[in-house]
Protein backbone atom coordinates (compact mmCIF):
# COMPACT_ATOMS: atom_id res chain seq x y z
CA UNK A 1 0.00 0.00 0.00
CA UNK A 2 1.49 3.56 -1.21
CA UNK A 3 1.83 6.48 1.47
CA UNK A 4 1.77 9.79 0.47
CA UNK A 5 2.42 13.09 1.93
CA UNK A 6 -0.61 14.46 3.76
CA UNK A 7 -1.94 17.73 4.99
CA UNK A 8 -4.21 18.28 7.22
CA UNK A 9 -6.12 22.03 7.63
CA UNK A 10 -9.13 23.24 9.74
CA UNK A 11 -12.32 23.19 7.09
CA UNK A 12 -15.11 25.35 9.20
CA UNK A 13 -15.82 24.68 13.06
CA UNK A 14 -17.08 21.24 12.41
CA UNK A 15 -15.26 19.79 9.80
CA UNK A 16 -11.32 18.97 8.75
CA UNK A 17 -9.87 18.33 5.72
CA UNK A 18 -7.14 15.86 4.57
CA UNK A 19 -5.10 16.48 1.40
CA UNK A 20 -3.29 13.75 -1.01
CA UNK A 21 -0.71 15.05 -3.62
CA UNK A 22 -2.85 17.43 -6.08
CA UNK A 23 -3.17 14.61 -9.03
CA UNK A 24 -5.89 12.18 -10.43
CA UNK A 25 -4.74 8.39 -10.02
CA UNK A 26 -6.57 5.74 -8.99
CA UNK A 27 -3.64 4.61 -6.62
CA UNK A 28 -4.33 7.82 -4.01
CA UNK A 29 -8.02 7.40 -4.39
CA UNK A 30 -7.36 4.50 -3.40
CA UNK A 31 -5.46 5.37 0.14
CA UNK A 32 -8.05 7.63 0.85
CA UNK A 33 -10.78 5.24 0.67
CA UNK A 34 -8.46 2.95 2.39
CA UNK A 35 -8.36 5.47 4.86
CA UNK A 36 -11.78 6.22 5.25
CA UNK A 37 -12.86 2.86 6.72
CA UNK A 38 -10.09 2.41 8.79
CA UNK A 39 -10.63 5.47 10.25
CA UNK A 40 -14.57 4.40 10.65
CA UNK A 41 -13.25 1.36 12.73
CA UNK A 42 -11.06 3.44 14.64
CA UNK A 43 -13.29 6.31 17.17
CA UNK A 44 -14.62 8.26 13.74
CA UNK A 45 -17.96 5.61 13.69
CA UNK A 46 -20.83 7.14 11.23
CA UNK A 47 -23.02 8.03 14.33
CA UNK A 48 -20.86 11.00 14.83
CA UNK A 49 -18.76 11.25 11.96
CA UNK A 50 -19.41 12.17 7.60
CA UNK A 51 -16.72 11.40 5.24
CA UNK A 52 -16.57 12.81 1.96
CA UNK A 53 -13.86 11.38 -0.21
CA UNK A 54 -13.26 12.83 -3.31
CA UNK A 55 -10.07 12.99 -6.32
CA UNK A 56 -7.52 13.39 -3.43
CA UNK A 57 -8.96 14.62 -0.43
CA UNK A 58 -11.14 13.65 2.60
CA UNK A 59 -13.55 15.72 4.56
CA UNK A 60 -14.47 14.68 7.80
CA UNK A 61 -16.94 16.10 9.24
CA UNK A 62 -18.57 16.23 13.12
CA UNK A 63 -22.20 15.95 13.13
CA UNK A 64 -23.21 16.79 16.64
CA UNK A 65 -20.86 19.10 17.53
CA UNK A 66 -17.49 21.64 17.19
CA UNK A 67 -14.25 19.75 17.12
CA UNK A 68 -11.14 20.90 18.62
CA UNK A 69 -8.58 20.65 15.53
CA UNK A 70 -5.48 20.71 17.11
CA UNK A 71 -6.26 17.24 19.08
CA UNK A 72 -8.42 16.03 15.58
CA UNK A 73 -5.41 16.68 13.42
CA UNK A 74 -2.96 15.05 15.74
CA UNK A 75 -4.96 12.03 15.61
CA UNK A 76 -5.31 11.77 12.12
CA UNK A 77 -1.47 12.26 11.49
CA UNK A 78 -0.83 9.48 13.61
CA UNK A 79 -3.75 7.12 12.67
CA UNK A 80 -2.65 7.63 8.92
CA UNK A 81 0.53 6.28 9.82
CA UNK A 82 -0.95 3.16 11.15
CA UNK A 83 -3.53 2.65 8.72
CA UNK A 84 -4.32 -1.11 7.58
CA UNK A 85 -5.58 -2.64 4.30
CA UNK A 86 -8.55 -4.60 5.56
CA UNK A 87 -10.70 -7.24 3.58
CA UNK A 88 -11.50 -5.57 0.02
CA UNK A 89 -14.26 -3.63 -0.49
CA UNK A 90 -16.78 -4.81 -3.05
CA UNK A 91 -17.46 -1.71 -5.44
CA UNK A 92 -19.11 -1.97 -8.90
CA UNK A 93 -18.80 -1.53 -12.66
CA UNK A 94 -22.44 0.17 -14.00
CA UNK A 95 -22.72 0.21 -17.31
CA UNK A 96 -24.63 2.68 -18.79
CA UNK A 97 -26.64 3.83 -22.03
CA UNK A 98 -25.97 7.18 -23.76
CA UNK A 99 -27.74 8.12 -27.33
CA UNK A 100 -25.38 10.07 -28.90
CA UNK A 101 -28.04 11.53 -31.36
CA UNK A 102 -27.52 14.87 -32.76
CA UNK A 103 -30.37 16.26 -30.78
CA UNK A 104 -28.53 15.79 -27.22
CA UNK A 105 -24.99 16.01 -28.67
CA UNK A 106 -25.42 19.94 -29.24
CA UNK A 107 -21.42 20.13 -28.74
CA UNK A 108 -20.33 17.13 -30.84
CA UNK A 109 -19.21 19.15 -33.94
CA UNK A 110 -17.14 21.70 -31.42
CA UNK A 111 -15.59 18.68 -30.30
CA UNK A 112 -14.88 16.99 -33.03
CA UNK A 113 -13.48 20.10 -34.13
CA UNK A 114 -11.39 20.66 -31.24
CA UNK A 115 -10.06 16.83 -31.02
CA UNK A 116 -9.59 16.46 -34.89
CA UNK A 117 -11.98 13.29 -34.58
CA UNK A 118 -14.65 12.38 -36.16
CA UNK A 119 -18.20 12.34 -34.20
CA UNK A 120 -18.09 8.12 -35.22
CA UNK A 121 -14.40 8.24 -33.80
CA UNK A 122 -15.84 10.80 -30.71
CA UNK A 123 -18.50 7.99 -29.76
CA UNK A 124 -16.14 4.92 -30.00
CA UNK A 125 -13.48 7.00 -28.30
CA UNK A 126 -15.95 7.82 -25.59
CA UNK A 127 -17.23 4.44 -24.85
CA UNK A 128 -14.94 2.08 -25.14
CA UNK A 129 -13.38 3.66 -21.95
CA UNK A 130 -13.64 2.57 -18.17
CA UNK A 131 -14.28 5.40 -15.78
CA UNK A 132 -13.61 6.00 -12.72
CA UNK A 133 -15.80 7.76 -9.83
CA UNK A 134 -13.30 10.11 -8.42
CA UNK A 135 -16.14 12.38 -6.47
CA UNK A 136 -20.00 13.06 -6.53
CA UNK A 137 -21.17 16.47 -6.10
CA UNK A 138 -21.55 19.84 -7.75
CA UNK A 139 -24.93 18.21 -7.52
CA UNK A 140 -26.53 15.38 -6.03
CA UNK A 141 -25.73 12.69 -8.27
CA UNK A 142 -23.33 14.49 -10.38
CA UNK A 143 -20.51 12.24 -10.56
CA UNK A 144 -16.83 13.76 -11.70
CA UNK A 145 -15.46 10.74 -13.88
CA UNK A 146 -11.42 10.63 -14.84
CA UNK A 147 -10.40 8.61 -17.45
CA UNK A 148 -11.24 10.52 -20.56
CA UNK A 149 -9.19 9.05 -23.35
CA UNK A 150 -6.27 11.66 -24.04
CA UNK A 151 -7.78 12.39 -27.95
CA UNK A 152 -11.16 13.25 -26.29
CA UNK A 153 -9.91 15.83 -23.44
CA UNK A 154 -11.41 19.67 -24.23
CA UNK A 155 -11.42 22.46 -22.77
CA UNK A 156 -14.31 23.27 -20.87
CA UNK A 157 -16.91 26.00 -22.81
CA UNK A 158 -15.92 29.76 -22.53
CA UNK A 159 -19.50 30.64 -21.44
CA UNK A 160 -21.63 28.12 -19.69
CA UNK A 161 -25.34 27.22 -20.36
CA UNK A 162 -28.11 28.41 -18.69
CA UNK A 163 -29.84 25.56 -18.88
CA UNK A 164 -28.38 21.99 -19.96
CA UNK A 165 -31.02 18.96 -19.78
CA UNK A 166 -31.46 16.37 -17.70
CA UNK A 167 -29.12 13.51 -18.44
CA UNK A 168 -26.93 15.34 -20.50
CA UNK A 169 -23.58 13.31 -21.09
CA UNK A 170 -20.34 16.10 -20.49
CA UNK A 171 -17.10 16.12 -21.77
CA UNK A 172 -14.37 18.66 -19.95
CA UNK A 173 -10.41 17.90 -20.23
CA UNK A 174 -9.85 15.01 -18.37
CA UNK A 175 -13.32 14.36 -17.40
CA UNK A 176 -17.10 13.13 -17.89
CA UNK A 177 -20.21 13.05 -16.49
CA UNK A 178 -23.63 12.75 -16.38
CA UNK A 179 -26.29 15.95 -15.36
CA UNK A 180 -28.61 14.47 -13.37
CA UNK A 181 -31.06 17.24 -13.43
CA UNK A 182 -31.92 20.45 -15.18
CA UNK A 183 -29.29 23.44 -14.54
CA UNK A 184 -26.80 25.89 -15.92
CA UNK A 185 -23.37 24.33 -17.10
CA UNK A 186 -20.25 24.49 -19.14
CA UNK A 187 -19.20 20.78 -20.29
CA UNK A 188 -19.19 20.17 -23.57
CA UNK A 189 -22.88 18.14 -24.10
CA UNK A 190 -22.33 15.26 -26.27
CA UNK A 191 -25.29 12.44 -25.87
CA UNK A 192 -27.76 11.87 -23.04
CA UNK A 193 -28.71 9.00 -20.80
CA UNK A 194 -31.94 7.97 -20.15
CA UNK A 195 -31.16 6.02 -16.33
CA UNK A 196 -32.02 8.29 -13.84
CA UNK A 197 -28.50 8.92 -11.38
CA UNK A 198 -30.66 10.57 -8.89
CA UNK A 199 -33.61 9.83 -7.15
CA UNK A 200 -34.46 11.64 -4.06
CA UNK A 201 -37.41 9.43 -3.21
CA UNK A 202 -35.69 6.24 -3.07
CA UNK A 203 -33.73 5.11 0.24
CA UNK A 204 -30.23 5.24 -1.39
CA UNK A 205 -30.68 8.45 -3.57
CA UNK A 206 -27.71 7.73 -6.12
CA UNK A 207 -26.70 4.16 -6.64
CA UNK A 208 -23.39 5.56 -7.60
CA UNK A 209 -20.26 5.36 -4.71
CA UNK A 210 -17.16 6.96 -5.17
CA UNK A 211 -14.22 4.60 -6.18
CA UNK A 212 -16.91 2.96 -8.74
CA UNK A 213 -16.26 2.30 -12.30
CA UNK A 214 -18.66 3.53 -15.06
CA UNK A 215 -18.80 1.69 -18.82
CA UNK A 216 -20.96 3.99 -21.06
CA UNK A 217 -22.47 2.09 -24.48
CA UNK A 218 -24.22 3.59 -27.60
CA UNK A 219 -28.11 3.21 -27.98
CA UNK A 220 -29.97 4.42 -30.96
CA UNK A 221 -32.69 7.25 -30.49
CA UNK A 222 -35.63 4.57 -30.24
CA UNK A 223 -34.29 3.03 -27.72
CA UNK A 224 -33.52 5.73 -25.81
CA UNK A 225 -37.07 6.73 -26.10
CA UNK A 226 -38.00 3.16 -25.13
CA UNK A 227 -35.64 3.26 -21.86
CA UNK A 228 -37.42 6.79 -20.97
CA UNK A 229 -40.81 5.29 -20.89
CA UNK A 230 -39.33 1.81 -18.70
CA UNK A 231 -37.69 4.43 -16.68
CA UNK A 232 -41.08 6.19 -15.77
CA UNK A 233 -43.07 2.91 -14.80
CA UNK A 234 -39.95 1.76 -12.54
CA UNK A 235 -38.31 -0.73 -14.73
CA UNK A 236 -34.55 -1.22 -13.61
CA UNK A 237 -32.53 -0.99 -16.33
CA UNK A 238 -29.19 -0.69 -14.27
CA UNK A 239 -26.42 -3.08 -15.62
CA UNK A 240 -23.78 -3.94 -12.85
CA UNK A 241 -20.93 -6.43 -11.93
CA UNK A 242 -19.03 -6.49 -8.63
CA UNK A 243 -15.85 -5.30 -8.26
CA UNK A 244 -13.00 -5.17 -5.77
CA UNK A 245 -11.95 -2.03 -4.59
Amino acid sequence: MNSYPIQIKPFGVHAILIEWPNEIERSILDDILVFKDFLLLNNFNDKEWEMVPAYNSLTIINIHKKIDHKTISTQLENLYGKRKEGAKKQSHLWRLPVCYDAEFGIDLEEVSGYTGKSIEQIITLHSSATYTVYGIGFLPGFMYLGGVPKDLETPRKVTPRLDVKKGSVGLARKQTGIYPQDCPGGWNIIGNCPIPIFNAEKENPCFVSVGDSIQFYSITRAQFDLHIIQAEVGIDLLKKESTSA
